[in-house]
């Protein structure tokens, strides 16, 4: 009897079933993929333009979103690699070059406006915060052009230092705004505490919103607290017109998605982007 248990454990023991060999190796192989990008200096930023709801030929700003290339050179999003990498120093050298060459689109083109992504566990790393400081030094209105995106999940994890971070970089004129907003548990008591200028209205309430009577009311919800907070509103996965009807007449103030742009690693600023390719 007691073989038979032994056996039975080892069949029940995840750390050695086939799937999870599987699942290691595909993560082994991913974090291998963002290491080498990094070593290399091949990751890019893709960029996808956020319109104004009430006027979607006008672009409030862009998004700066990491990608690096694979084996075959296809450049690959954040959401297939950033998992594996947030937690470690990876995830902290990712958000480094996309600050960098976030940084420095911003001082080529005087008339842009950027967002970029960043994990609140790299506000204490030492490097990212030099590349802020050293640009912010060499030219002080880029800040003004700034928006920095913190994730509900990512803010909470260390809330008293993503707040203390916010209130010293206030006076360099930086935006803040919260990613995924109505994905987690950030509640109104919050907001009280941290200064954000803006919410990134989750897609999973905007994709079918049209069809969908829970993610309309959960929407208007959003919106509607969003408003009382005197924040801007942003709707992320914007892919059907009708999705985009709902919004507008919700009064959310800008729109992101695929309607209106898919992520290039070469924007409209760049020299010969009139054959741009979406990554």
């Amino acid at each position: 009897m007691a073989e038979h248990r032994s056996r039975f454990a080892d069949l029940a023991d995840g750390d050695h079933s086939p799937l999870d060999a599987a699942v290691a190796a595909r993560d082994r192989s991913t974090i291998d993929m963002v290491a080498d990008a990094i070593r290399h200096r091949q990751t890019l930023l893709a960029y996808q333009p956020v319109v104004q709801t009430r006027a979607p030929d006008r672009i409030a700003f862009y998004e700066g979103l990491v990608r690096v290339p694979d084996a075959t050179g296809r450049m690959i999003p954040a959401r297939d690699f950033m998992r594996q990498v947030e937690d470690t120093e990876l995830g902290r050298l990712l958000d480094c070059n996309a600050l960098e060459t976030g940084l420095r689109t911003l001082a080529r083109h005087t008339g842009l406006r950027l967002s970029v992504n960043m994990s609140a566990r790299s506000i204490g790393f030492r490097r990212w915060m030099q590349i802020l400081e050293r640009h912010l030094g060499r030219d002080p209105s880029l800040g003004e052009r700034l928006i920095l995106e913190i994730s509900e999940a990512s803010a909470m994890t260390v809330p008293e230092l993503v707040i203390d971070f916010m209130d010293r970089l206030q006076g360099h004129g930086i935006a803040f705004a919260l990613d995924d907003f109505g994905s987690g548990s950030f509640s109104v008591r919050h907001f009280r505490d941290f200064l954000f200028d803006a919410v990134k209205i989750d897609g999973q309430f905007v994709r079918g919103a049209h069809m969908d009577r829970d993610a309309s009311a959960m929407l208007r919800a959003l919106a509607a607290l969003a408003r009382e907070l005197d924040l801007m509103t942003i709707a992320e996965s914007v892919e059907d017109a009708r999705d985009a009807a709902v919004l507008t007449e919700i009064g959310v103030d800008c729109m992101q998605g695929y309607l209106f742009g898919a992520p290039t690693v070469s924007p409209p600023w760049v020299e010969g982007a009139a054959e741009r390719a979406s990554a």
